[in-house]
């Protein structure tokens, strides 16, 4: 069957041909994967359950349940400070449908949007997918990965109508200081661009603070704050994903999810109001053992011959700097993974300042991340 002309060059990313590769191995130690090894509560498993009971099982509101958009609102003032009205809220199909919602709101044909390398690599496609053209913006480590003023002055144009913002970050596991966000924001002010601000990793930051970008002065009314329950509280398969955006974007992707998921599943956002609503003890309890797991291989990694890794910051993700064996990303990644069995990905699938690093995500239990940390500096030392 042919297929459209659009698709048919699209190629796997060299994430996901790791994650392709590591379903016919056996024995792989698995930190490729950015998933929390935790499983949901069982009281909020508890809570989807009587939501079933009590009879939600018609379609929902297309924007959400009042309910859980106020848990939400809720939940970002207690822990941000962020003043909100569940009208500024909106429910989504995990994160990932909301960068997809939102561009479609958004973007013209041509219309460009600077995305921060490293980046999360689905954003490329979206925009793409979207009439948009991403323009890409190198950034240095030192620079904890987050874009000087200079850097992005040089690549705005008169078709830049917006900027991703990911921060903690993945790959890279950095926290951007609220200086650089305040820089960034006066950039952003003064070409009159949108922010869609990533922050689902906003309950893990173990160096510094989570600085909310809404909160930085001018920017509530320019920004698109997107964050979740799937990390902060191990719900990735309930796909709750939600957005705190002016009214009429809202009102846009409101009707563009009408076309395609026609609301979001019922009982998952009874599930994610409830578990807004009473887990913050067990959020940081989590916190607390992702920066150990960060910390512990962090110190091991920069044990190893050619590697050099930065401390723990933030979300449960280590960007070490591997150029010092000699090998690329992907050479790296796909060697480890044939010869020890211990599955990362390759910087390079993040952009061109990933090229000489890899993702480790920490989200295995201490002894498997401490077989694998052995198995891989066995590794860097026979090359």
């Amino acid at each position: 069957m042919e297929l459209a002309k659009k698709f048919s060059e699209t190629k796997p990313s060299g994430m996901v041909r790791v994650f392709q590769a590591i379903e016919k191995m056996n024995g792989v130690l698995n930190l490729s994967i950015g998933e929390p090894d935790f499983v949901t509560e069982p009281d909020i498993v508890d809570a989807g359950a009587k939501a079933a009971k009590d009879g939600f099982t018609h379609y929902p509101p297309l924007q959400g349940y009042l309910e859980t958009r106020e848990a939400v609102c809720a939940y970002w003032e207690r822990h941000h400070g962020l003043k909100s009205s569940p009208d500024n809220v909106y429910i989504s199909v995990g994160g990932l449908h909301i960068p997809w919602l939102a561009f479609g709101a958004l973007l013209n044909p041509g219309d460009e949007v600077m995305l921060i390398e490293p980046y999360f690599t689905p954003y490329e496609a979206q925009i793409r997918g979207n009439g948009g053209v991403p323009v890409p913006i190198k950034t240095r480590e030192e620079n904890n990965f987050a874009p000087t003023v200079d850097e992005l002055e040089q690549a705005v144009t008169p078709r830049t109508r917006g900027i991703i913002l990911n921060y903690p970050g993945n790959p890279s596991g950095r926290v951007a200081t609220r200086k650089q966000l305040e820089e960034i924001a006066k950039f952003v002010e003064k070409h009159d661009m949108f922010v869609l601000s990533d922050e689902i990793y906003e309950s893990m930051v173990f160096k510094g603070q989570h600085t909310c970008f809404a909160n930085i002065d001018g920017m509530k009314e320019r920004t698109l704050l997107a964050a979740g329950v799937s990390k902060s509280h191990c719900m990735t398969g309930w796909r709750i994903g939600y957005l705190f955006a002016p009214q009429n974007v809202i009102n846009t992707m409101c009707v563009l999810s009408s076309f395609q998921t026609y609301g979001v599943n019922t009982l998952s956002q009874m599930a994610a109001a409830y578990a807004l609503n009473t887990q913050d003890e067990k959020v940081k309890e989590r916190a607390k053992i992702f920066a150990e797991r960060m910390e512990f291989v962090s110190s091991k990694l920069n044990s190893m011959k050619g590697v050099k890794c930065h401390q723990a910051e933030g979300a449960f993700y280590l960007f070490p700097d591997i150029s010092g064996t000699g090998l690329t990303s992907e050479e790296f990644v796909w060697q480890l993974l044939n010869d020890a069995k211990v599955a990362v990905l390759p910087g390079s699938a993040f952009g061109r300042t990933g090229e000489g690093y890899i993702r480790i995500a920490c989200t295995q239990s201490m002894d498997s991340l401490s077989e694998a940390m052995n198995r891989m500096k066995e590794f860097c030392r026979r090359y």
